[in-house]
């Protein structure tokens, strides 16, 4: 490693831009001409060297270049913002409905959104969010926080460790305020002193040098940023675990008792009933706006809630046992009134209703205008039997069966597996005959296959339910979200409303060389100086940096 002598003896490290002792600019670094006094030096880092800077050799001090630019953590940034934009053109795959017809993303996709559903899933974006390519994505903006935050935190605090009053003439007729007065007298300068300790300003003097100073916490602003957003994205690659955050989903008909997803088969639901409410049609109160709602084709219902059991199955840890279900807890869930229980949260998120539970039906002569049963069975649609058997010889095999029943190209299909609209082709074995009879039968539609059947089904009652959707969460990261969020705030105030002010008295023979520098608000440190001089033949301080550039335009307008 290089070092570099300053002619204080002070030996600084490799890429140092102004002397850590005494200021002096390293003329290399600088390049500045000793003889142009308005040219204002560097005061980043107080001139500190970074890594990022002065090593480029081996392959470890390139990649740590890379990662060290803002320019590099921006666009990370960005092209995150972008691929996260593209996983909601569609619904990701946790979120496909638990009616459809698949949830195999391969199916769904197409199915519902055509050819550009199809291109979704084949690229991948189905489950963007835990895709290998958006783990490193936000991975690599990680990196780049942390080592754009260590690249400047090394010499932000080497440069502020070394704060010393006594500094070279150069650093103090450089800065970008700077004065120079004659005849102050000793008493004026301790009148100075005092001035700027009621400011709040800490003084330190050595050998008749005077350095003010406050408000150096505020530095760590952006670097305190820094540690809130790393932790952020901890947090938010915690929630790709499943030991950290759960969202799922589940359908509980009602009477029906299900293991809950996610749970490991530790924790089943059932529903015991579901309650929908509808607002009172003939309350003038509601009257108006219910009128103008269903106009409009829409429906509001004042409230919908399941009151559930949750149990506990404490054998869940034996493979292949039979569940032993311990009740848990009884209680009702609706809508932004969620059930906790044991770290979950169960939210009542949807409904479905006029399920069909079950339908009858009966056999009967097709001659017969009577339409005489004779024989009669009825199908659970929930866990339908495929085969029926009678005394009488009668034997019906249901072939196909369509949930919810609908038309495509002439061919029968079925919108989801839940009974909405359920159809059969079944199979009539009458007595001592081994071939069939085939019958199409559903709502509203009974069609003899042949148009040669002897006998023929007609649907008798059916049985209707509610289905109630249930959201379940379990979320551990929020604490984590929180503590970044808390840690990122108290940067972003740190930063914007305290500034680190330095105020340098520098005496030069019989006269007094005033300077002063701050990371932002310079109309601020104008004021404080001006009210330290205040009755004092020290004289105000000019900006240089308007100074030079007034020049400039100068010496452009006379070209």
């Amino acid at each position: 490693m290089k070092k570099l002598k300053c002619e204080c003896g002070h030996v600084n490290p490799e890429g140092t831009v102004l002397c850590e002792a005494c200021g002096k600019p390293i003329e290399e670094n600088q390049h500045i001409d000793g003889n142009d006094k308005t040219k204002l030096i560097n005061m980043r880092y107080d001139g500190s060297a970074r890594r990022s800077l002065t090593y480029n050799r081996s392959i470890i001090d390139k990649i740590w270049s890379f990662f060290s630019s803002v320019k590099v953590g921006v666009w990370l940034i960005v092209i995150a913002l972008f691929a996260s934009a593209l996983g909601t053109i569609f619904p990701q795959q946790m979120y496909i409905p638990a009616e459809a017809v698949s949830r195999d993303p391969a199916i769904y996709y197409e199915a519902h959104f055509g050819i550009l559903g199809k291109i979704y899933y084949q690229l991948g974006f189905y489950d963007l969010y835990s895709s290998w390519w958006y783990m490193i994505l936000i991975a690599l903006i990680g990196i780049s926080l942390v080592i754009c935050s260590i690249d400047r935190v090394v010499p932000l605090h080497r440069a502020l460790k070394m704060q010393k009053p006594k500094r070279h003439e150069t650093f103090i007729n450089r800065q970008r305020l700077y004065s120079e007065s004659t005849n102050v007298s000793n008493e004026e300068k301790q009148q100075v002193v005092k001035k700027l300790e009621k400011l709040r300003y800490k003084v330190r003097s050595d050998d008749g040098h005077i350095l003010a100073e406050k408000g150096r916490f505020s530095r760590w602003g952006p670097y305190v940023n820094h540690i809130g957003l790393i932790i952020i994205l901890i947090a938010s690659l915690f929630r790709m675990t499943p030991w950290l955050y759960l969202d799922d989903y589940v359908w509980v008909r009602e009477g029906q008792q299900v293991v809950i997803p996610g749970t490991d088969n530790k924790y089943y639901i059932k529903n015991k009933e579901f309650i929908l409410e509808k607002y009172d049609e003939d309350d003038e109160q509601f009257k108006d706006a219910l009128e103008l709602i269903e106009s409009r084709g829409g429906e509001v219902h004042k409230n919908y809630q399941t009151n559930v059991i949750i149990y506990k199955n404490v054998d869940a840890d034996l493979p292949g046992a039979e569940p032993k279900l311990e009740k848990v807890l009884e209680d009702k869930v609706w809508m932004n009134n969620p059930l906790k229980f044991d770290g979950y949260t169960l939210y009542q998120s949807g409904y479905q209703q006029n399920e069909f539970s079950s339908m009858s039906f009966k056999i009967h002569k097709t001659n017969d205008s009577d339409q005489e049963a004779l024989e009669t069975f009825t199908i659970d649609l929930t866990a339908p039997e495929t085969e029926y058997e009678f005394e009488s010889g009668f034997r019906v095999v249901m072939d196909k069966y369509y949930p919810e029943y609908y038309l495509d190209d002439g061919e029968p299909r079925s919108e989801s597996k839940y009974p909405k609209n359920p159809a059969f082709v079944i199979f009539v074995y009458p007595p001592q005959t081994d071939s069939p009879e085939i019958n199409f039968i559903g709502i509203g539609k009974n069609i003899d296959a042949t148009g040669e059947n002897k006998y023929k089904l007609g649907i008798v009652d059916f049985e209707t339910h509610f289905a109630s959707g249930m959201t379940l969460r379990q979320d551990y990261t929020l604490p984590f979200f929180g503590l970044g969020a808390l840690i990122f705030m108290i940067g972003v105030v740190q930063g914007m409303y305290w500034q680190h002010r330095r105020i340098w008295i520098h005496p030069k023979d019989k006269s007094i060389l005033l300077a002063a520098h701050t990371n932002k608000n310079w109309f601020g440190i104008k004021k404080d100086i001006e009210k330290a001089i205040s009755d004092t033949a020290i004289q105000m301080v000019i900006d240089q940096q308007e100074v030079e550039g007034n020049e400039k335009n100068k010496e452009g307008h006379n070209g």
